[in-house]
């Protein structure tokens, strides 16, 4: 059944939602965060599912954006299973904001400055969502709504893998100058028979399916010549299979599911182009990918990985958030890059 066929459908379960509301009953509906401080903006006993995040916020330090690290836990775990600056995680790098609605995150008026994520996030006994505002100098003005429901017995969840989300930068990546004798067509020099050089976007372990990805780019190449950032090819090696893995792509538009080296912003449910570049795709990109109605199931484990250039020729700065269901536990991630290694480079 579809979402609509679903709304019929009587529940015994309860709604709730933890906010920043002014509990003197005033007009004053957020909370202040000192910089360098870590607050716990929900703590959750379950079983239960957040169904919603809305999030709102402001700071006078540039790139705060960046600065600041959404993290989730479930039930008591030690290591947070959502580790991403915030708004990498709503769907848009660079520190920058866009209006745009795709089906499971969103950002709207004013300025894209509204974050909406409606990713369903199941726990069994208890969720923990923090803000970590690693800024220098200002405080961090945040308002937000966590919505979630809470059901009578564990046995309500089913079968279900936990909400998992990762952020990770290769700046910039490792391009291959590939010798004259490897040309095979004009403008598309040697070959990838291993994937091994791809950029990474995720790897884990354990049961699950692999739900999407936000890309993000800044094109490092000569703005004078061909600067087409793509012809990346995705490579996701499901349950440690070798060389080529069953799914295998053909180009970094074409996994975005676009064509034609795009120069054209695009905003659909399940894909889109934030930002194209500029002229000859010199700047900042980003797209996303989600993987709603086609999830990629693994057993066992995956890795999404993607060419930066065909056959990894390229040297651009590439950061990415993965979106994923599993099981616990779930394999550590890479440690968090400092402050100044997650920074946006040169000006908007």
């Amino acid at each position: 059944m579809g979402l609509l066929r679903d709304l019929p459908k009587l529940r015994n379960y309860v709604r709730k939602r933890e906010s920043s509301w002014d509990r003197t009953g005033g007009n004053n509906d957020r909370i202040l965060i000192a910089p360098q401080e870590r607050r716990i903006i929900a703590d959750i006993d379950g079983p239960g599912c957040i169904t919603h995040i809305w999030m709102t916020m402001d700071c006078k330090e540039e790139h705060f954006l960046r600065k600041v690290i959404l993290r989730i836990w479930w039930d008591n775990e030690r290591e947070p299973s959502v580790e991403v600056p915030v708004g990498d995680f709503f769907g848009m790098g660079h520190s920058l904001t866009r209006n745009f609605a795709s089906l499971p995150l969103a950002m709207c008026p004013q300025d894209g400055k509204g974050f909406n994520s409606f990713f369903p996030m199941p726990f069994f006994e208890r969720a923990r969502v923090e803000i970590h505002s690693e800024c220098a100098r200002e405080k961090l003005v945040l308002y937000y709504y966590i919505d979630y429901e809470l059901y009578p017995h564990s046995e309500d969840l089913g079968d279900v893998g936990l909400f998992h989300a990762q952020w990770r930068r290769e700046n910039p990546c490792h391009g291959i100058v590939h010798p004259p004798e490897t040309y095979h067509e004009p403008g598309f020099r040697g070959y990838n028979l291993t994937g091994e050089e791809n950029y990474v976007i995720l790897e884990a372990q354990g049961r699950g399916h692999y739900v999407g990805c936000i890309l993000n780019i800044e094109n490092l190449g000569a703005p004078t010549a061909w600067n087409w950032y793509g012809e990346g090819d995705d490579m996701i090696f499901v349950d440690g299979e070798k060389w080529p893995p069953s799914l295998h792509g053909t180009g970094t538009e074409d996994y975005f599911n676009c064509a034609w080296c795009p120069t054209q912003e695009f905003i659909g449910p399940y894909n889109g182009i934030l930002l194209p570049g500029g002229k000859n795709w010199s700047g900042k990109i980003t797209l996303y990918r989600f993987h709603i109605e086609d999830p990629v199931y693994f057993q066992k484990s995956i890795k999404v990985t993607i060419e930066h250039g065909h056959a990894n020729d390229r040297s651009d700065d590439y950061s990415s958030v993965a979106y994923w269901y599993q099981t616990e536990p779930h394999l550590s991630f890479p440690p968090l890059l400092s402050v100044e290694e997650r920074l946006p480079r040169g000006k908007h």
